[in-house]
C-alpha cells in the first residue's frame, strides 16, 4: 500500500508508533491468557480419536477446602463470608412440612378397630408428614430470580424517569406544525440576499441560564472531583436490575421443584338444580344426575340425589324417613371430567314412589291434565294428590322409574377447542411423547388445572349457563339398562327422532351449569367430609361427585379412601311362580349372617341419613325379569375379614292392599363375599338365588360354590346363575393388582408375627419357602399393570427401600434383598420412564418419581424386633452372599425373564459395547478389590461406617442406605448397571436426600465434613461419577450420536455434586470435577461438544447459593496457598512486562494461582476463553452459552440481596476481574454495533465518518489502528492479513451485548482506585483495546426510544448513501481516527457472511429492548419497559464515563497521553452522536470541559479531526428543544473557544471548525432547530460578555464576529427551508451561500459537498459530479500553494478540459489566504488523498450520468498521483474503469451508427 510523503503525518501519530512492528505482531499473535492456545492445533475432524487441547485447559489441582477454612479460619474475611451464609455450617436442612389437607379432617378408617399392617402403612404414608431438603440460605438462584422477575412489576416505581430529546421531539411534533410561517416572517426582516448580514439580531434574543462557576478559575484536580460526586450522586445500585433477563434456553441450572403430590381432581363443573315442577304436582318426585360418555359408553361420574320436593310433599313420606342429615338436602353438585369431549351427557333420572300400575299409566295423567285447566282438571288432580298420599304412606319407601331427560354439554366443551383441551388433560394425567422437554408448567397434573378451568382452554367457553328443560322422555319398563340409556343417547345426539319415537312428559327442570371456582364454601367430598372452608350454619352443603374416568389416571394416592359400588344389572325369574311381578332387591352389606349385623355403610341418598343398613331398588311393574340402575355406594370397612359379604333379597312388592296381606313377599336371596383368597371380590358376577332361607355358614362361601348341604338348598333354575351384578372398588387401600397384593402380603409376613403356612391369592407359603417368594414377587412388581403400580407407588418404593437395609432372619437364616429390591426399583424407574402416558419435566425427569424424591421418600425405619439370628458365626459378607444362596438360580433366570417382558425399550438390550462394559469393569474392579471381604456382618458388635459415638449406641445391626444403594449403584452390571445411569438422576437424588437425612440425625461431634462419610463410601461416590462420566463420553462419540440422553445425565451429575457440595467435604468434590474434566477432556472428539457439556456442568454448579464462598471470594491473593503446579503465567508482550506491575496486572489475568484458590469460577473463565477462541462448526451456539452462564452468575450476584454492600459487590467484582482480560483478548470477535447501528439525520451528521454500513465483525486491526499503527507502515501491512483473528467467530449481537454489561458490572462494581492503578501500568496498545471496547459499549446500549417512535427510526434505515460516504475507499489512507475507523470497516467484508448477523440483530432487538414486542402489550406496559430501558442506557454510559476518567486520571503521568486522547475523545464523541439522556449529557459535556482545561493544548495542536467531531456534536446539542442540555452545550462550546484562544492566542481553527461544523448541519440535519441555536448563539455571546478575565483581549470582538457569522449562516438555513419544494430554487440559493465563500475554502468545499448531495438524491449525477470537480479543484489550487509536485495538477488550471468554469476557484490566492495559519484548510479533503477521492467519486457520477469521455480527463489528473505513490492496487481499479467506460464509449458509438443506417 502506498504511504504519503512523511511531512503529511500528524506529528502524534509519528510519538505513538514507539513499538516494533514485530513487537506488534506478538501482542497480536500471543493475546493475554491464551498464549499457549495457538501452538496447539485443534482438530476437530473426525479421523482424531482425540482433540489437542492447550496446556491451560486442564483443570488444576484445587484447593484444600476444608483444610484451609480450619488453617485460616482466623485470618480471613469470615465477616464477609458470613453475610453470605455461614459457610462452615451444612446448608441442607431437612424439614418437615405438614401435608396440605383439603378437608377439615384427614380422612381416615372408622375408629376402633385393629388396622391389617398393609392398611396402617396406607395410611401412614397418607397422613404422615412430607419430608423436604431444603437450602438454609438460598439466595442465588431461585429467590434472585423472583426477585429480578416476580417483583420487577414493581421495581420500575423506584426508577427516576430519563428524559430523551427524541421523545420530547416527538410529543412536540404538533407544534411544529406552525414553522414555517414563523419562519417567513423572520425572513421577510431582511429582504436582502443570503450574502448581506441578517438584520435580526442577536442581543434581542433573551440568552439561557448561564451555568454556575464556570468562569470562575479551579483546578483540574478539583474539576474531575467535582464530577465525580456529582456522576455518584442517583446511580441505579443494580445494574442487572435494568437489563432484561436473558432468555431462559441456556438456563439449565433451573432444576423444577416438582408439584406436591396431592389428590387428584379433574376439570371442575358446578350444577345446581333450583326447579323440578310437572304440569300437575300431585306427589313426590326424586331426581338424580350423573355423567355419561356416549362415545366410550361408559358412565364416567357416581350419582347425584337431589331432593326438589315441597315441604307439603315430602311430609306425604315422614313415616319412612327417620331423620333427615343435613348432607342429604344438597342440591348443587360439583363434577369431575378429566378428558373433555363433545360425548358428554348430564342425565338426569326422576324416580317416583311405586304405585299400582305400568309407567305408561302413572305418566298419563302428566300428559293429558293441565292444572290451568281448571274446574274437572281441578278434581281430576285433588283425587290423584289424595291417591298418591295413600300411596306414599304404604308403599313410601319403594320406588319406580317415571322419567329421564338428557343434557349434552358440547356446547360447553367447544369443538373450538376440544384438541387442545384434551392434549391439555393428557399431559395433566400424563401423557407425552418420551423425547419431549416438556416445562414444570406445561406437565402440571389435573389437581392444579382443576382449581382454575381457566388455564386449559376450558373457561373461555365454559360459560355459566342456565339451562330449561321443558319435556322429559317417559322411561320404558323394558329398557331401563345402561345399555339402552347409551343407545337412546346416540339416537337423540344423531338426529330428533328419539323425540318422536319416545313419549315425552312436559315439564320443568331448571339447573345452573358453570365452572367450580376454586374454593367453594361449604362442600362435602364423595365420603361426607367437609372441605375448608366449612361453615356449620349452613343447612344446604354442596356434593363433590366421584369422577370414574374413561382412561387412567396416572396420579399416586394421597388420601385414604375406601369405596365400593355395587350395580345390580338383571334379574330373570321369567320361569318363576307368577307371584314374582313387582320385583325389588334388597341389598345389605353384613359382617356376620345375622340379621342385625347389616352394617349402616350404605350412603342415604337425598333427604335421608347419611347411612342406612340396606337399600331397595326400584319396581318396574309386572316385569319377571326386570333391568336395574341402581347405584349402591358402600363406604368399606378398612379391616375386612371372611365374614363381610353383600346380601342380596329378592322381594315382590304388593301395590294393591289386601286385608292381612304383607306388603313385601320373599323370593329368594343372593349373597358375595366380599373378599376372596383374601382379596377384595370386583369385577360382573352372574349369582344364582336360594328360594329358601340360608344355611348356617353360607357367607364362607361363594354362592356359586356352596358345598352340598343338608337339607339341600333350593335354587331358582337350578343353581343356575339369574342375576347379573357389578361390583366396581375405588379405593386407596386395596391394590385391586395380583403382583402388587403378593407382595405387600410378603412385606407384612416378615413385619408381623404371623401363623405359616400363609395364603396368598390362591397359593400357600410356607417359612421355607417364603424368601424364594418374595424375591419372586420383588422381581415380578415391574410386571404388575402401570395404573395401579402408579397409584401405589409410595408405598411400594418405601417398601422396596426398606427391604434394601432391614437385616431379615428367615427360618434361621438372614436373608438379604438389597440387590433385588435395587433391581426392582430400577425397573420400576425404566418403566415409568419409557411410558408414553406419563409426563416428564424440562430435564427428561419423571414427574412421579421426582415428586416421590422431593416429597415422600424417608430413610427406611428399621424393625427394633425382629427375631435375632442364633448362633455368632461369621457370615459372608452381606453385600455378596445373595449370589450363593440356593434359589439364587432359579431366581436369576426368572430375573432375566421379567427384564425382557417389563422392559418397553428394545434399545436397552445389546446396545452396550463390550468396550464399554471393560472400561466400566476396570473402574470397578480396582475399586472392589481392595476392599475388606471380611466387613461386618449385621449383627457384628460394632459399625465402622461412622465414628462412634460416645452417647446412646447405635443398632448394631444398621445398614447405612446411601450406603446400601451407592453400592448397589457400583456393583449393577449389565442392562441394570445401563439403566441406572440412563436415569441416575432419580438414584443421585435418593442418594443426596438419605446423606442428607443420615446427617441431620448424627451426632453433633461427628459433624466434621471429612469424617461424617466412610472411605469406602467416598470410593463408591468416585466410581459412580467416573462410571458416569465414561457413560456420557460413550453416548457423545457413538456413531448416532445420543446427544440429548448425554446431555439429560450430564445435567443429572452436576446437580449431584451441586449437592454434595452442601453435605460432603468440599476438596472431595472439587476432585470429582477435576476428574470429570479430565475425563471428557480426554475422550471426546469435537471441541464445540466437549465445551458445551462442560459449561453445563460447570452452570450448575456454580449456581450453588455458597458459589461465592465455595470459591472463596474474600480472600485477597496474599492469603491463598501456594500453588502445587508449574506457573502458566500469561504471555504478555515484552513492551508491557518491561513496566508493568506484575500482581496488579495479575488480577487481571487467568493465572494458574487464580483457577487454584477460585476453583470454580477459573474453570468457568476457562471454558469461557476456550470458547471464544476455538473455530469450527457449531462453536457460536457454544460461544453464546459461556458467554450466558457468565452473565447468569453476575446477574444472581446484582441482585443477591447478601450483596447488596458495596464491600461485598468489590470482593465479588475482585473474583470476576479475569473476565475483564478474557474480553479484551475476544475485541476483535464483538459484534460491532457502530456498523450495524446505521444512524443519520437527527442523532449523527450524515456525513460522519462512523456510520457508514460495513461489517458487524470488528476488524483484526482494531488494536492496532487507535494506537496508530497504520498501514503507511509497509512492513506490516501483509503480515496483519494473515494474524489468527481472521478465522475467528464473529458473536452476535446478544451475546456480544451480555458480555458488555458484564464487562461494565464489574468495571461499576470493582474497586475504582485499583482499576486506575491497572490502567496506569498497561501499555498504550491494551489501552486502546479497552477504549475501543467502550467505543462499541456506547453504541451496544444506545437508548432506542419507545416503540411508537417508528417514524423516527424508518427515517434512521432510510439513511442515504450519499456522495461524501463514498469517498472512503480514498480516505483509507488518511490519518487520523477516521482513517482507522476506515480501515477497521473495509478489510474484513468479504470473510464474514455477517448480513445474517445483521438481520438477526434487528430480529432480535425486540428481545433485548421488549419494547418492540407490541403485541398483547398494554401502554403502560410500553412505557415501563420505556422507562427501564432508558434507565438502563443512562446507566450504561455513566459507567463508560466512569472508566474514561479513570483513564484519563491514571493516563496523566504517561507520556503516551496524547494518543490515549485521541481514542477518549472519539468514545465521547460516539456517546454524543447517540441519542442520550439528559442526565447522562450533563456529565458528559462536564468530563468533556474537565478534558479541555486538562488536555487543551493536545487537543487543539494534535486531534484536529476529533476537535472537527467534537465541534460538530456540541453544535448539534446546541440547537436541542432541551433547556438542560443546550446550556451544557453553550458552556462547552464557549470553554472550547476560551481555551483554544488561550492556547495559541488566536482560535481561528476552532472557528473555522465550528463554522464549517454549522455549514454542515445546516445542509444536511433534517430536525434542525435554528431557533434553539440562535438561543445558544446568544447565551455564549452573554458567556463572552461576562468572563471579565477576558475583556481585555480581544477574545471578546472574535467572538461576537464569530457568532454573527453564524447566524448569517443561520440565516441561510432559513431561505433554505423556504424553498424546500423547489430544487432549482434550492440549489441556486446553495449556488449563491457557496459562491458567498470563495474566501474560505473550509466552508465553499463543505457547501460544494452539500450540493453534491443534494443532486446525487435528485438523481442529476452530472451536476453532482461538477460540484466535485470543482471542490477538487479547489483543494489542488491549495495544494500546489503548499507543494510543488510535478505530478499534482497546477491549482483549477489543469482541470478545464473537464469544465472551463472551473477557473472560478483560482479566486484563492495567497493574499486571502495563507494555509498555515488560520486553522484553514486543515480538513482531511485539502491532502493528497482527499483529492484523489474527490476525483474518484466525480469520475464514477460521470461514468453514472453518462458522461464517459469526462471520465477520461478525471483520471488522467489521478493517475499521475497514483504512480507516484506506486498505489498498483488503485491503479488496477482505475484502468479497468476507464476500460469499462472505453467500452461504453465504443457500443455507444455502434448502437448510434445502427440507427443512422
Amino acid at each position: 500500500m502506498a504511504t504519503l510523503p512523511s511531512a503529511e503525518r500528524r506529528a502524534f501519530v509519528l510519538k505513538i508508533n514507539r513499538y516494533s512492528s514485530a513487537e506488534i505482531r506478538k501482542q497480536f499473535t500471543l493475546p493475554p491468557n491464551l498464549g499457549q492456545y495457538h501452538r496447539q492445533s485443534i482438530s476437530t475432524s473426525s479421523g482424531f480419536p482425540s482433540l489437542q487441547l492447550p496446556q491451560f485447559y486442564d483443570p488444576v489441582e484445587p484447593v484444600d477446602f476444608e483444610g484451609l477454612l480450619m488453617t485460616h479460619l482466623n485470618n480471613l474475611d469470615v465477616e464477609l463470608a458470613r453475610e453470605l451464609g455461614d459457610f462452615t455450617e451444612d446448608t441442607l436442612d431437612v424439614v418437615f412440612t405438614p401435608k396440605e389437607c383439603r378437608t377439615l379432617q384427614p380422612s381416615l378408617p372408622e375408629e376402633g378397630v385393629e388396622l391389617d399392617p398393609h392398611v396402617k402403612d396406607c395410611v401412614q404414608t397418607y397422613i404422615r408428614e412430607w419430608l423436604i431438603l431444603n437450602q438454609k440460605h438460598q439466595g442465588n438462584s431461585e429467590i434472585c430470580r423472583f426477585k429480578k422477575v416476580g417483583s420487577r412489576k414493581d421495581f420500575h416505581k423506584t426508577l427516576q424517569k430519563q428524559t430523551f430529546e427524541s421523545e420530547t421531539l416527538e410529543c412536540s411534533e404538533p407544534r411544529a406544525q406552525a414553522g414555517p410561517r414563523h419562519l417567513n416572517v423572520l425572513c421577510d426582516v431582511s429582504g436582502k440576499g443570503p450574502l448581506t448580514a441578517c438584520d435580526f439580531s442577536l442581543r434581542s434574543l433573551q440568552p439561557d441560564q448561564r451555568l454556575e462557576n464556570l468562569l470562575q478559575h479551579v483546578s483540574a484536580e478539583d474539576f474531575e472531583k467535582q464530577n465525580e460526586e456529582a456522576r455518584r450522586t442517583n446511580r441505579q445500585a443494580e445494574l442487572f436490575a435494568l437489563y432484561p433477563s436473558v432468555d431462559e434456553e441456556d438456563a439449565v441450572e433451573i432444576r423444577p421443584v416438582p408439584e406436591c403430590p396431592k389428590e387428584h381432581l379433574g376439570n371442575r363443573i358446578w350444577v345446581k338444580l333450583l326447579t323440578l315442577k310437572f304440569e300437575i304436582e300431585i306427589e313426590p318426585l326424586f331426581a338424580s344426575i350423573a355423567l355419561y360418555d356416549v362415545k366410550e359408553r361408559k358412565k364416567i361420574s357416581e350419582n347425584f340425589h337431589c331432593d326438589l320436593n315441597s315441604d307439603q310433599f315430602k311430609g306425604f313420606l315422614r313415616a319412612h324417613t327417620p331423620s333427615v342429615a343435613p348432607s342429604s338436602q344438597a342440591r348443587s353438585a360439583v363434577f369431575s371430567v378429566t378428558y373433555p369431549s363433545s360425548d358428554i351427557y348430564l342425565v338426569v333420572k326422576i324416580e317416583k314412589v311405586l304405585q299400582q300400575g305400568e309407567i305408561g299409566d302413572c305418566a298419563e295423567p302428566y300428559m293429558v291434565i293441565k292444572e290451568s285447566d281448571g274446574g274437572k282438571s281441578k278434581d281430576k288432580i285433588e283425587k290423584l294428590k289424595l291417591q298418591a298420599e295413600s300411596f306414599c304412606q304404604r308403599l313410601g319407601k319403594y320406588r319406580m322409574p317415571f322419567a329421564w331427560a338428557p343434557i349434552s354439554l358440547a356446547s360447553f366443551f367447544s369443538v373450538s377447542t376440544l384438541e387442545r383441551e384434551v392434549a391439555d388433560a393428557e399431559s395433566m394425567v400424563g401423557r407425552s411423547s418420551v423425547g419431549e422437554r416438556r416445562s414444570l408448567s406445561q406437565s402440571r397434573r389435573l389437581s392444579e388445572r382443576a382449581l382454575s378451568l381457566e388455564e386449559n382452554g376450558i373457561g373461555s367457553n365454559f360459560k355459566t349457563t342456565t339451562m330449561t328443560i321443558n319435556s322429559f322422555f317417559k322411561q320404558e319398563g323394558d329398557r331401563l339398562s345402561d345399555e339402552d340409556l347409551f343407545k337412546f343417547l346416540a339416537d337423540y345426539k344423531r338426529s330428533s327422532s328419539l323425540q318422536r319415537r319416545v313419549k315425552s312428559i312436559p315439564g320443568l327442570l331448571r339447573l345452573e351449569i358453570s365452572l367450580a371456582p376454586e374454593i367453594i364454601n361449604c362442600c362435602l367430598t364423595p365420603e361426607l367430609l367437609p372441605v375448608k372452608p366449612f361453615s356449620e350454619n349452613r343447612t344446604r352443603p354442596h356434593k363433590e361427585i366421584l369422577e370414574f374416568p374413561i382412561r387412567e389416571v396416572y396420579v399416586p394416592h394421597t388420601v385414604y379412601r375406601n369405596l365400593l359400588y355395587v350395580y345390580p344389572q338383571r334379574l330373570n325369574f321369567t320361569n318363576k311362580l307368577a307371584s314374582a311381578r313387582n320385583i325389588t332387591i334388597k341389598i345389605q352389606f353384613m359382617c356376620g349372617e345375622d340379621p342385625s349385623n347389616a352394617m349402616p355403610v350404605i350412603f342415604g341418598k337425598s333427604n335421608g341419613p347419611e347411612f342406612l343398613q340396606e337399600v331397595y331398588t326400584a319396581v318396574t311393574y309386572h316385569n319377571k325379569s326386570p333391568d336395574f340402575y341402581e347405584e349402591v355406594k358402600i363406604k368399606l370397612p378398612a379391616k375386612l375379614t371372611v365374614n363381610h359379604h353383600l346380601l342380596f333379597t329378592f322381594y315382590h312388592i304388593s301395590c294393591q292392599q289386601k286385608q292381612g296381606a304383607s306388603i313385601e313377599s320373599l323370593l329368594g336371596y343372593s349373597w358375595l363375599p366380599i373378599l376372596l383368597n383374601e382379596r377384595l371380590q370386583t369385577g360382573s358376577y352372574c349369582l344364582p338365588v336360594a328360594l329358601e332361607k340360608l344355611p348356617p355358614n353360607y357367607s364362607m362361601h361363594s354362592a356359586e360354590k356352596v358345598p352340598l348341604q343338608n337339607p339341600p338348598i333350593k335354587w331358582a333354575e337350578g343353581h343356575k346363575g339369574v342375576f347379573n351384578i357389578e361390583v366396581q372398588a375405588v379405593s386407596s387401600v386395596h391394590t385391586q393388582d395380583n403382583h402388587l397384593e403378593k407382595f405387600f402380603t410378603l412385606c407384612h409376613s416378615l413385619e408381623s408375627q404371623v401363623t405359616f403356612p400363609i395364603r396368598v391369592l390362591d397359593q400357600k407359603i410356607s417359612e421355607t419357602t417364603l424368601e424364594h417368594e418374595l424375591k419372586l414377587s420383588i422381581i415380578w412388581l415391574n410386571s404388575s399393570r402401570l395404573e395401579p403400580l402408579v397409584l401405589f407407588l409410595h408405598l411400594v418404593l418405601d417398601k422396596l427401600f426398606q427391604l434394601s437395609v432391614q437385616p431379615m432372619v428367615i427360618a434361621g437364616q438372614t436373608a438379604n434383598f438389597s440387590q433385588f429390591a435395587f433391581e426392582s426399583v430400577v425397573a420400576i424407574a425404566n418403566s415409568l420412564h419409557n411410558s408414553k402416558d406419563l409426563s416428564k419435566d424440562q430435564h427428561g425427569r419423571n414427574c412421579l418419581l421426582a415428586s416421590y424424591v422431593h416429597y415422600v421418600f424417608r430413610l427406611p425405619e428399621l424393625q427394633k424386633d425382629l427375631p435375632k439370628s442364633g448362633g455368632s458365626t461369621a457370615l459372608p459378607d452381606p453385600r455378596y452372599h445373595t449370589y450363593g444362596r440356593t434359589s439364587a438360580a432359579a431366581v436369576s433366570s426368572k430375573l432375566l425373564q421379567a427384564r425382557v417382558m417389563s422392559s418397553s425399550n428394545p434399545d436397552l438390550a445389546g446396545t452396550h459395547s463390550a468396550a464399554d462394559d471393560e472400561e466400566v469393569k476396570s473402574i470397578m474392579s480396582s475399586k472392589i478389590a481392595d476392599r475388606n471381604c471380611n466387613r461386618m456382618s449385621y449383627y457384628s458388635s460394632g459399625n465402622n461406617d461412622v465414628p462412634s459415638a460416645t452417647g446412646a449406641p447405635r443398632p448394631t445391626s444398621k445398614k447405612h442406605f446411601h450406603e446400601e444403594l451407592a453400592l448397589q449403584m457400583v456393583v449393577s452390571t449389565g442392562m441394570v448397571r445401563e439403566t441406572v445411569f440412563k436415569y441416575a438422576w432419580f438414584f443421585f437424588e435418593l442418594l443426596v436426600k438419605s446423606m442428607a437425612q443420615y446427617v441431620h440425625n448424627m451426632d453433633k461431634q461427628d459433624n466434621f465434613r471429612r469424617t461424617r462419610f466412610s472411605d469406602r463410601f467416598k470410593d463408591d461416590i468416585t466410581t459412580i461419577v467416573n462410571v458416569v462420566t465414561s457413560e456420557i463420553a460413550a453416548l457423545l462419540v457413538k456413531p448416532q450420536k445420543e446427544t440429548e440422553q448425554a446431555e439429560k445425565i450430564n445435567i443429572s451429575l452436576a446437580f449431584f455434586l451441586y449437592d454434595l457440595l452442601s453435605l460432603m467435604d468440599r476438596s472431595f468434590v472439587f476432585n470429582l470435577i477435576k476428574h470429570y474434566c479430565n475425563q471428557l477432556s480426554a475422550k471426546l472428539n469435537n471441541l464445540s461438544t466437549l465445551i458445551s457439556m462442560r459449561l453445563e456442568f460447570l452452570r450448575i454448579l456454580c449456581s450453588h447459593e455458597h458459589y461465592l464462598n465455595l470459591n472463596l471470594f474474600f480472600m485477597s491473593a496474599d492469603t491463598a496457598p501456594a500453588s502445587p503446579c508449574p506457573s502458566i503465567s500469561s504471555q504478555n508482550s515484552s513492551s508491557c512486562s518491561s513496566f508493568q506491575d506484575q500482581k496488579i496486572a495479575n488480577m487481571f489475568d487467568l493465572t494458574p494461582e487464580f483457577r487454584q484458590q477460585h476453583f470454580l469460577t477459573g474453570l468457568l473463565f476457562t471454558e469461557l476463553a476456550a470458547a471464544l477462541d476455538a473455530e469450527g462448526e457449531g462453536i457460536s451456539k457454544v460461544q453464546r452459552k459461556a458467554v450466558s452462564a457468565i452473565h447468569s452468575l453476575l446477574s444472581s450476584h446484582d441482585l443477591d440481596p447478601r450483596c447488596v454492600k458495596p464491600e461485598v459487590k468489590v470482593k465479588v467484582a475482585a473474583l470476576y476481574l479475569p473476565l475483564v482480560g478474557i474480553i479484551l483478548d475476544a475485541l476483535p470477535q464483538l459484534y460491532d454495533f457502530t456498523a450495524a447501528d446505521a444512524r443519520g439525520g437527527k442523532n449523527r451528521s450524515s456525513g460522519s465518518d462512523e456510520e457508514q454500513d460495513g461489517t458487524s465483525g470488528i476488524n483484526q486491526n482494531v488494536a492496532l489502528a487507535i494506537a496508530g499503527n497504520h498501514f503507511n507502515l509497509k512492513i506490516n501491512g501483509p503480515m496483519l492479513s494473515s494474524l489468527p483473528y481472521k478465522q475467528y467467530n464473529v458473536l452476535n449481537a446478544d451475546t456480544t451485548r451480555n458480555l458488555m454489561i458484564c464487562f461494565l458490572w464489574i468495571m461499576k462494581n470493582a474497586d475504582q482506585s485499583l482499576i486506575r492503578k491497572w490502567i496506569a501500568d498497561l501499555p498504550s496498545m491494551q489501552l486502546n483495546r479497552i477504549l475501543d471496547l467502550l467505543f462499541i459499549c456506547v453504541s451496544c446500549f444506545e437508548y432506542k426510544g419507545r416503540p411508537s417512535s417508528d417514524k423516527v427510526s424508518t427515517q434512521v434505515l432510510q439513511k442515504s448513501r450519499d456522495v461524501k460516504a463514498r469517498l472512503e475507499e480514498a480516505l483509507l489512507r488518511g490519518e487520523g481516527a477516521r482513517g482507522e475507523m476506515m480501515r477497521r470497516r473495509f478489510p474484513g467484508n468479504d470473510r464474514f457472511p455477517c448480513l445474517s448477523e445483521n438481520l438477526r440483530w434487528k430480529k432480535e432487538q425486540t428481545q433485548w429492548r421488549q419494547a418492540n414486542e407490541k403485541l398483547d402489550k398494554t401502554k403502560a406496559e410500553l412505557d415501563q419497559e420505556a422507562l427501564i430501558s432508558g434507565n438502563l442506557a443512562t446507566e450504561a454510559n455513566l459507567i463508560i464515563l466512569d472508566m474514561m476518567e479513570n483513564i484519563i486520571q491514571a493516563s496523566s503521568a504517561l507520556d503516551c497521553k496524547d494518543s490515549l486522547l485521541g481514542g477518549v475523545l472519539r468514545v465521547l464523541v460516539n456517546s454524543l452522536s447517540c441519542d442520550q439522556s439528559t442526565t447522562y449529557l450533563t456529565h458528559c459535556f462536564a468530563t468533556l470541559r474537565a478534558l479541555i482545561a486538562k488536555f487543551g493544548d493536545l487537543l487543539f495542536e494534535e486531534e484536529v479531526e476529533q476537535c472537527a467531531d467534537l465541534c460538530q456534536r456540541v453544535l448539534h446539542h446546541c440547537s436541542s428543544s432541551m433547556d438542560i442540555t443546550r446550556s451544557q452545550a453553550c458552556a462547552t462550546l464557549y470553554l472550547l473557544m476560551r481555551f483554544s484562544f488561550g492556547a495559541t492566542s488566536n482560535f481561528a481553527r476552532v472557528k473555522m471548525q465550528v463554522t464549517m461544523s454549522l455549514a454542515s448541519l445546516v445542509g444536511k440535519a433534517q430536525d434542525f432547530n435554528e431557533e434553539h441555536l440562535r438561543k445558544s448563539l446568544r447565551t455564549i455571546l452573554a458567556y463572552a460578555e461576562e468572563d471579565k478575565a477576558m475583556q481585555t483581549t480581544p477574545f471578546p470582538t472574535q467572538v461576537e464576529e464569530l457568532l454573527c457569522n453564524l447566524n448569517s449562516i443561520l440565516y441561510d438555513t432559513v431561505k433554505m427551508r423556504e424553498f424546500q419544494e423547489d430544487p432549482e430554487m434550492l440549489m441556486d440559493l446553495m449556488y449563491r451561500i457557496a459562491k458567498s465563500y470563495q474566501t474560505s475554502p473550509d466552508l465553499r468545499l463543505t457547501w460544494l459537498q452539500n450540493m453534491a448531495e443534494k443532486h446525487s438524491k435528485k438523481k442529476c449525477y452530472t451536476e453532482a459530479a461538477m460540484c466535485l470537480v470543482h471542490a477538487a479543484a479547489l483543494v489542488a489550487e491549495y495544494l500546489s500553494m503548499l507543494e510543488d509536485h510535478s505530478y499534482l495538477p497546477v491549482g483549477s488550471v489543469s482541470f478545464q478540459n473537464i469544465s472551463s468554469n472551473v477557473l472560478e476557484e483560482s479566486a484563492v490566492s495567497e493574499d486571502t489566504l495563507s494555509p498555515d495559519e488560520d486553522g484553514v484548510c486543515s480538513g482531511r479533503y485539502f491532502t493528497e488523498s482527499g483529492l484523489v477521492g474527490l476525483l474518484e467519486q466525480a469520475a464514477e457520477l460521470f461514468s453514472t450520468g453518462g458522461l464517459y469521455e469526462t471520465v477520461n480527463e478525471v483520471y488522467k489528473l489521478v493517475i499521475p498521483i497514483l504512480e507516484a505513490h506506486r498505489d498498483f492496487r488503485k491503479l488496477t481499479s482505475t484502468h479497468d474503469k476507464l476500460q469499462k467506460a472505453f467500452d461504453s464509449i465504443i457500443s455507444k458509438k455502434r448502437s448510434g451508427n445502427k440507427q443512422v443506417h
